[in-house]
């Protein structure tokens, strides 16, 4: 009974905490302007099986895409486990799921070749990220916090199958003994394999070591489940809702300004009536300054960022040595969306902290480097578009702060003086054609 209250304690606690945080995540989410991505839902459930469920994207690197893939189903199968455990922890009892006989063996067999996998595949990254080195894993935005955030995941999840095969060890013995609670359910494939390193053990040893692998296992988990809001891998739970709402648009075709476009308008067409004015309405920037003149999707976007470093390993501006890498862009949002999370949690509502994303996070340099190419969002696993909050950033530096480069302030009078970007009149556009 009070293993049974205890671990209810813990279980709503950790709920209670998990909950709490991704609700702030949310509201911060919604910090965003508003955009209409409810379109076509058809495209995008197509999307979203495809990019999320199907791993499509991740297929252009076969072997990080063969282990990834196998933490993916071990994540997603592993966890029907946890269900049960949660059962027994409230109830007190001990493999409730036995009663389904031959399919119980299967499914925990099956749960002990993912765990197997799941480890290999944890190994195989740790050695990749920290003695091969891969070089996307060790960009300049990759300081200590990043490399730290990705192996404590992977170091947990070893653990976490660690335990869960050991639990299984001891059980398995347990059962063949034939101590009392510890019926005979389940098949052990790899577990068994091991377990006579716990052969000399007493009855008494075997359950401490069972139980104690139980409690770390699932109290693993709800650590595990409330550490995951403050990590890169917060992508597990957004990666779905991130494809589905992607930009179904074609690659490249950028979004107009819609009061620049009314102004262009009416110069077209001196008839036309210019759309009413909201007295009351806070006048909008022309691009983005700081997170608020963002859309909730471009903040989602840098929530659903896992560093795992693809788009600035084919950003031709990156690799030519320019200060610009994609994932820094969206890493840099969401470490400013998070200060203004933080301040509103302390004012009750956002106080003007003098600062912005623009200068503070991200300097104009790393902007202009950019070749609008799309490189980068090709190659996200889950669609993210740094692309977007480049250009609107870009727009602020040219339309609010006439900052432009001097090469695009050149262009901006040719074209504003010929109609075109080139120094001569639309006049002798021609000339070029005519001969002697």
């Amino acid at each position: 009974m009070i293993s049974s209250i205890l671990f209810i304690v813990i279980l709503i606690a950790g709920i209670f905490l998990f909950t709490r945080n991704v609700k702030k995540i949310i509201r911060n989410i919604r910090l965003g302007r508003d955009l209409n991505r409810n379109d076509r839902p058809a495209e995008r459930w197509k999307t979203m099986a495809r990019v999320a469920l199907g791993q499509s994207k991740m297929m252009v690197r076969p072997v990080a895409a063969f282990f990834h893939i196998i933490l993916y189903v071990g994540f997603i199968i592993i966890n029907i486990e946890v269900l049960e455990i949660m059962i027994d922890g409230i109830a007190g009892t001990h493999r409730v799921f036995s009663f389904m006989g031959s399919f119980y063996n299967f499914l925990i067999g099956t749960f002990e070749f993912l765990a197997f996998g799941v480890l290999a595949a944890c190994i195989v990254f740790l050695a990749r990220r920290n003695i091969l080195k891969l070089k996307r894993f060790w960009m300049r935005e990759m300081t200590s916090g990043p490399r730290s955030d990705a192996n404590i995941i992977l170091i947990t999840e070893i653990a976490l199958m660690t335990f869960f095969l050991t639990m299984n060890a001891c059980d398995f013995i347990l059962q063949e003994r034939d101590v009392e609670h510890y019926i005979k359910a389940g098949a052990f494939p790899v577990s068994s394999l091991f377990a006579g390193l716990f052969q000399n053990f007493s009855n008494n040893g075997l359950e401490m070591i069972e139980r104690s692998c139980w409690w770390a296992h699932i109290i693993g988990i709800i650590a595990f489940l409330n550490y995951v809001p403050y990590s890169k891998h917060f992508h597990i739970f957004l990666a779905f809702p991130n494809t589905y709402y992607s930009n179904l648009n074609a690659k490249g075709q950028f979004s107009n300004l819609e009061s620049v476009t009314n102004e262009v308008k009416l110069m077209l067409d001196p008839s036309a009536v210019p759309p009413p004015i909201d007295a009351n309405a806070t006048p909008q920037k022309f691009g983005a300054k700081d997170i608020f003149d963002l859309t909730w999707k471009q903040l989602m976007d840098a929530y659903s960022c896992t560093e795992c470093g693809r788009c600035s390993s084919v950003c031709p501006a990156n690799l030519t040595g320019k200060l610009l890498s994609p994932r820094k862009i969206m890493m840099d949002t969401r470490d400013r969306l998070e200060e203004v999370g933080k301040n509103i949690d302390a004012n009750k509502e956002f106080k003007d902290d003098g600062k912005s994303l623009l200068n503070d996070y991200i300097i104009p340099e790393e902007l202009w480097a950019c070749t609008t190419c799309n490189a980068c969002v090709e190659a996200c696993p889950v669609n993210i578009d740094p692309l977007s909050i480049i250009v609107d950033m870009r727009r602020f530096i040219v339309m609010e702060q006439s900052a432009s480069p001097t090469e695009l302030n050149g262009m901006f009078t040719r074209m504003e003086n010929n109609g075109a970007p080139w120094a001569f009149s639309s006049a002798d556009r021609m000339n070029w054609v005519k001969t002697d």
